[in-house]
């Protein structure tokens, strides 16, 4: 069982920065997938962004390239999310999740593929 719990959300005005941490539970987190999304009221949870175990591997969504930047602290087993120059658009609940096997598959930035999930935190930026 791993357990996921974010930190970091608030309320921030457009053009301005939060940092998002996730902290893991489970021996082996330096093995596991790690990934943010976000998810807005009546909508589908959308990928934000993925981080390999040792950080070889990152992908980020076209709506956040350039702006967002994810990355982990394996010895505190702890995955980040810096996110700058925010817009509204960028208002939502944000979720990190763990997909604890690493499949790496083609359905990566897909929800379906993470096993564990964290509770949320929220982030609204204001115009």
């Amino acid at each position: 069982q791993v357990q996921l719990v974010e930190s970091g959300g608030g309320l921030v005005q457009a053009g301005g920065s939060l940092r998002l941490s996730c902290a893991a539970s489970g021996r082996a987190f330096s093995s596991y997938l790690m990934a943010w999304f976000r998810q807005i009221p009546g909508r589908e949870r959308e990928f934000i962004a993925y981080i390999s175990g040792g950080s070889i591997n990152i992908r980020y969504a076209d709506s956040v390239k350039g702006r967002f930047t994810i990355s982990r602290d394996n010895a505190k087993n702890t995955v980040f999310l810096q996110m700058n120059s925010l817009v509204p658009d960028d208002t939502a609940v944000y979720y990190c999740a763990a997909d604890i096997h690493a499949t790496m598959s083609p359905l990566v930035t897909s929800p379906t593929v993470y096993e564990y999930w964290g509770q949320g935190t929220q982030v609204t930026v204001s115009s």
